[in-house]
């Protein structure tokens, strides 16, 4: 897979809803009932990070529950991208990039949203073909302030930023012209998931929906 086919299916993965769910998940019994919840809220794209020793089950339960798109993130080595990869995940996030992460994703036809925090690092990726990316820590980066200041010299460049994006916020990030989606995790708080109230991660996912810059 090239650079360039990875970027057109991380985009049009990142244009199926304005939020991509970063999800931290310990128990993988809590995995589908997660996903269908989420799903059936308007958020069909999932983001498994892989901090968890049950993540890469929470991805293959995930990978079964119709209408959604599961992904993994906080992907970081070949091994990692391997793992997911068999776990079924349909897609890879990282925090950041290198040449053997790259490397192993395109090996793999594995889609990469690979992270980038400065515009050095942005436009390194750009030039290897990769022109969606991961805006990466997101708030401690700038925020939508330093991110529109990026975009003003690399409008080729569309980003989905993370880290530390809420409801109050999120519309800052997509109202900006170089962005198509953000990553957040407060749609599936771990109290609600822990207790399988899949009532109100469904109402948070379905207000997560409606957002707008």
């Amino acid at each position: 897979m090239t650079p360039q086919e990875a970027s057109q299916i991380t985009r049009d993965l990142c244009h199926r809803a304005p939020v991509i769910p970063v999800l931290v998940v310990e128990d993988a019994a809590r995995a589908a009932p997660l996903a269908q919840a989420l799903v059936r809220g308007g958020l069909p794209v999932l983001e498994v990070t892989l901090r968890t020793p049950a993540a890469l089950d929470v991805i293959r339960e995930m990978a079964t529950v119709a209408g959604g798109i599961v992904g993994a993130g906080t992907v970081l080595t070949p091994e990692d991208v391997a793992a997911a990869k068999a776990a079924g995940a349909r897609f890879a996030v990282s925090p950041g990039a290198t040449d053997r992460l790259l490397d192993a994703c395109e090996e793999a036809g594995l889609p990469l949203l690979p992270g980038a925090a400065t515009a050095s690092e942005a436009m390194r990726l750009l030039e290897r073909g990769y022109s969606v990316q991961k805006f990466f820590p997101a708030e401690a980066a700038g925020g939508a302030r330093a991110l529109r200041a990026i975009g003003a010299p690399l409008p080729q460049i569309t980003f989905c930023p993370t880290g530390g994006v809420s409801p109050a916020n999120a519309p800052d990030y997509l109202a900006l012209p170089n962005v198509v989606c953000v990553g957040g995790s407060w749609v599936a708080p771990a109290d609600a998931v822990a207790t399988g109230d899949w009532t109100q991660v469904e109402t948070l996912a379905a207000t997560a929906a409606a957002l707008n810059g």
